[in-house]
């Protein structure tokens, strides 16, 4: 009985690792979500679709475009397209309380997609995520509200600055160019 137990035990390990290496070093990661104990799967929850990694910080100049990152969102959901957005006090922007940060995002701007906990986006200390979009694109968040597009197949990663509107115009088609393709 105990060596099958034994057998099970590391079935079910080794099956969680497999799973794990579906993905590549964007998604290969679990994140606690904002304001909750909660962590999600990154793999499980988004492999497979195109991703538009935001960092982002509630008391910025730019924390209007939730507005327009929100809309993408709902524009293109359907087509594949996952927002994640990433609070970051690296520009000492953030609010310390998660609580306040979350009312932010949820009831002053109306944020459905999803959103993880207040995390380090820069340099040594940066969250795995970001040091994946870090090491793929060259470019480290210079600023709040830097934009990441990620193919669904986690090969191509692009870079956009913190004044590059989700609304520009090349960066929505560089973003339909990426849904189009499936990767």
């Amino acid at each position: 009985m105990k060596a099958s137990f034994g057998v099970a035990v590391a079935a079910i390990v080794f099956s969680g690792q497999l799973l794990a290496s579906q993905c590549g070093a964007v998604l290969g990661h679990s994140m606690q979500q904002l304001n909750t104990r909660e962590s999600v799967d990154l793999c499980s929850e988004f492999k497979g679709k195109t991703l538009l990694v935001v960092n982002t910080a509630s008391r910025c100049g730019f924390t209007p475009q939730f507005d327009a990152l929100q809309q993408l969102y709902q524009n293109y959901r359907e087509q594949g397209l996952v927002v994640l957005g990433f609070p970051s006090n690296d520009f000492r922007q953030e609010h310390s309380d998660e609580a306040r940060t979350a009312e932010v995002c949820y009831l002053d701007y109306g944020v459905e997609f999803p959103m993880f906990s207040t995390t380090p986006v820069r340099g040594r200390n940066a969250n795995p995520v970001f040091r994946a979009l870090i090491d793929k694109s060259g470019e480290q968040p210079s600023w709040n509200f830097n934009k990441y597009l990620v193919s669904a197949d986690e090969q191509t990663v692009l870079h956009f600055g913190s004044r590059v509107s989700p609304t520009d115009p090349a960066f929505v088609a560089e973003l339909e160019k990426l849904l189009a393709s499936g990767g």
